[in-house]
């Protein structure tokens, strides 16, 4: 199966840009141009790295693998994660990954495994605190190895409790802020390549509605210019909240990457894939009703991603919640 997004409205977006890091001056910084003898101005609040959202200071960083199928829907505590990442799992489904650091709701879930694609994902956070619900059993010294704090259930069960309602797997959720007391040295948000501005860049293509597939699963999002964001559908169905609403976020990044077998595999014997998100590839970016072609880049594990336009420039995102979306061109089924 095919993956496709609305290529037939943004080919005319030239891809020759190169990757770079994030430029500009410290927020708060005055102009060089500035005389002398001007009153100083009031200095701006410093950005989120995570959001672009003025904040009072850099919380640590949680991590929470949440369910991902209509089983385990409605989803708690998602719409307050600076980023959420949708990763391919087992069977050609997909699994979430949700950062936090700027603000915690009061739970989050339902709470499921980890997978090996997280592990590679997560050093760019540096050593965040990671909530999940088992692993395999091969993939347990990995875990152990991993530049990350263990919040799983099994080290931290006093952070999580069974949801009413709801049939299990399917009811455990977590309390952030119980789950970072437990990590009390979790890193705090740093730079991970991330460059926001309030007003979208040139060269954009209008675009209402984006769908991406997966082998077992599809993501349509719908720019809502009321709401300022990228409404989530999936599956036919609207991805709605349990705090009520739809799911979305004002930028939304898909990003192409080679997807293949690992070295783990389910007890149905299913494999499971191993998403890359280091080197080099393209991409397209929705924010404001546009879609923007950029190449991306991540030189290491422990670096950020930056995303560039054709003129080689850095990409900038709307300010709020990003969703990363980590697709392959040619989805594989392992």
């Amino acid at each position: 199966m095919r993956a496709v997004i609305g290529f037939t409205v943004i080919l005319g977006v030239a891809l020759t840009g190169t990757a770079c890091s994030s430029s500009g001056g410290a927020p708060g910084t005055p102009s060089q141009g500035a005389s002398a003898s001007a009153s100083p101005s009031p200095t701006a609040p410093p950005e989120h790295p995570f959001t672009g959202r003025p904040v009072a200071e850099r919380r640590p960083v949680l991590a929470v693998k949440i369910e991902n199928t209509s089983a385990g829907k409605p989803q708690m505590g998602l719409r307050s994660a600076d980023i959420v990442f949708i990763e391919q799992v087992e069977g050609g489904l997909t699994r979430l990954m949700a950062i936090f650091s700027s603000k915690l709701p009061a739970q989050v879930g339902p709470v499921r495994s980890a997978r090996i694609s997280d592990l590679h994902i997560l050093p760019m956070f540096g050593k965040p605190a990671l909530a999940y619900s088992g692993v395999q059993t091969k993939m347990i010294p990995f875990v152990r190895k991993a530049s990350l704090w263990d919040v799983s259930d099994s080290s931290a069960f006093s952070a999580y409790s069974r949801v009413p309602g709801r049939v299990a797997p399917y009811n455990l959720f977590g309390t952030p802020k119980k789950l970072l007391a437990k990590a009390p040295k979790a890193g705090k948000a740093e730079d991970i390549g991330f460059v926001f501005s309030d007003e979208p860049p040139a060269g954009g293509v209008p675009q209402k509605q984006v769908s991406v597939r997966y082998p077992a699963a599809r993501f349509t999002f719908t720019w809502s210019a009321a709401q300022k964001r990228w409404l989530v559908t999936q599956d036919g169905a609207k991805d709605m909240a349990a705090e009520g609403g739809q799911q979305g976020a004002p930028t939304v990044v898909v990003q192409w990457v080679k997807t293949d077998r690992s070295q783990f595999h389910d007890f149905h014997g299913s494999y499971t894939p191993l998403v890359h998100t280091v080197g080099k590839g393209t991409g397209v970016v929705l924010r404001d009703g546009q879609a923007y072609k950029v190449n991306w880049s991540r030189a290491s594990e422990e670096k950020g991603t930056t995303y560039t336009t054709a003129d080689g420039k850095p990409m900038p995102f709307a300010r709020g919640q990003v969703w990363v979306v980590l697709a392959s061109r040619k989805p594989v089924a392992p």
